[in-house]
């Protein structure tokens, strides 16, 4: 049993994590950002990095110091919610939504640009691809334990050259200026980027990766619980560092690329065409490559993290056989079209991210408060709360009715007003905490009862 590791190893360790966030769907943000921000770019990717990068860590060592997995973290509130929420968690970063975006994307910006030129535009098309995608996605799955040689040693190092080229290339040959901040990002910048940095989704896949992450590190030698966190923090460094430079780049590529290739619809087209701008059409090779890579590492990441899951809640059916059933699931809902893939994603980020982001701000701060259930329940039910609105808000349901009535929140307008509630909800939590004090169920830093 070994308590630490070489130096070489941690760096793989992190460029696997790397991989694992950097996934196809998140490298279109930053670029969007980029693009309609504009001069304001700075302001609105320092929001757009304590959500899409920052927190990343923190949810790592979050995860480390509180057991492990995120039922033990979200348990804190009640063991059903644990349950429920750990659910609805892998379910959304796993077939429902993150990989079918995932391969979609790959599809939209890799093959669907070369059919178009063919002539072809059968869904048929989309139906090979995906299936072909997620069946080489199953069998890379099916050995978590060799996670950290295929993705740290070879697929990380590659799609991360590539994207180092581009976004070198872009330095070197800058496409045009910064123009004018559109909106939302003429007011309330910040916000509306930290707002943005939910849509990388990597702060709620941090929570998901924590079952392979673990196998992993134990597969080379690594056992205990301080050993284990030492492991995480040390390579959730080296990962956020990356993470942030490359996101950094990419609005980069954004802001300046109006000049050269106008407003895009979607971060996707924004790399799709930078891509050829700078580059010629051997640029969509280039770009596609790029997408192809972070697509399948992601893919991979995400059905091993919820095949996992479920066989370990589930132990009566294989780990083989969960991560077929969930790719077939998978394959079925990407089917749909990518429009109708990212209809979805809104109502549920704005759902998740905050309640996610409560747990661990109250992981990092249980001895403050003593570890009080009564502040766990307080917090999350007020950041819930606001989150849920926002959620139905952006579905479109009541949505008038909402933003008249709610209005009264600080910073409810810009999709941060579950932060106010949140702190309310603690503070009602520790009063109630303090009046019924005997019989108050309080927990540990690591999450263990303390009578």
């Amino acid at each position: 049993m070994k308590s630490t590791l070489s130096t070489g190893r941690l760096i793989v360790i992190g460029l696997m994590l790397l991989a694992m966030f950097l996934g196809a769907g998140n490298t279109i943000f930053a670029p969007m950002v980029g693009q309609l921000a504009g001069t304001n770019t700075w302001i609105a990717m320092s929001g757009f990095l304590i959500t899409g990068v920052g927190l990343v860590l923190l949810a790592v060592i979050a995860l480390a110091i509180s057991g492990g997995t995120v039922e033990n973290l979200a348990a804190r509130v009640h063991p059903k919610f644990g349950m429920l929420f750990s659910i609805a968690l892998f379910l959304t970063l796993g077939p429902i939504y993150v990989i079918p975006r995932t391969t979609s994307v790959v599809y939209e910006i890799s093959v669907y640009p070369i059919i178009t030129e063919m002539g072809q535009t059968s869904k048929l098309f989309l139906f090979l691809f995906s299936f072909l995608f997620i069946l080489l996605t199953v069998l890379l799955s099916l050995n978590p334990s060799k996670f950290v040689d295929r993705l740290g040693k070879v697929i990380t190092p590659v799609f991360a050259t590539l994207l180092i080229i581009l976004v070198v290339k872009s330095f070197i040959t800058p496409m045009g200026s910064f123009g004018e901040p559109k909106d939302p990002y003429i007011q309330e910048t910040f916000f509306r980027g930290f707002v943005q940095g939910y849509y990388t989704m990597d702060v709620l896949a941090a929570f998901i990766f924590g079952g392979i992450f673990i196998k992993s590190i134990k597969v080379l030698g690594i056992e205990g619980k301080k050993a284990t966190s030492i492991v995480f923090i040390k390579a959730g460094v080296i990962t956020v560092i990356s993470l942030a430079l490359l996101q950094l780049s990419l609005a980069w590529i954004g802001a300046s690329s109006v000049d050269a290739i106008g407003y895009a619809g979607n971060g996707g087209e924004v790399l799709a065409d930078s891509a050829i701008h700078l580059f010629g059409y051997v640029g969509i090779f280039l770009i596609g490559s790029v997408i192809f890579l972070t697509g399948i590492t992601t893919n991979i990441a995400c059905l091993s993290s919820v095949g996992e899951y479920f066989n370990r809640i589930y132990p009566n059916i294989s780990y083989e056989k969960w991560v077929t059933l969930l790719a077939v699931l998978s394959l079925i809902i990407t089917n749909f079209g990518l429009n109708t893939i990212l209809e979805l994603a809104s109502p549920i980020l704005l759902l998740l991210y905050p309640i996610a982001i409560t747990l661990i701000i109250l992981s990092f701060t249980n001895n403050l408060f003593k570890g009080y259930q009564s502040v766990y329940v307080g917090s999350i039910m007020g950041s819930g709360f606001v989150a849920l609105l926002d959620a139905l808000k952006e579905a479109n349901v009541f949505a008038d009715f909402i933003s008249k009535t709610f209005s009264f929140i600080p910073l409810f307008s810009s999709g941060a007003g579950w932060i106010i509630t949140g702190l309310i909800g603690a503070v009602i939590g520790t009063i109630v905490a303090v009046m019924k004090k005997p019989e108050e169920r309080k927990f540990d830093i690591g999450g263990e009862e303390v009578s």
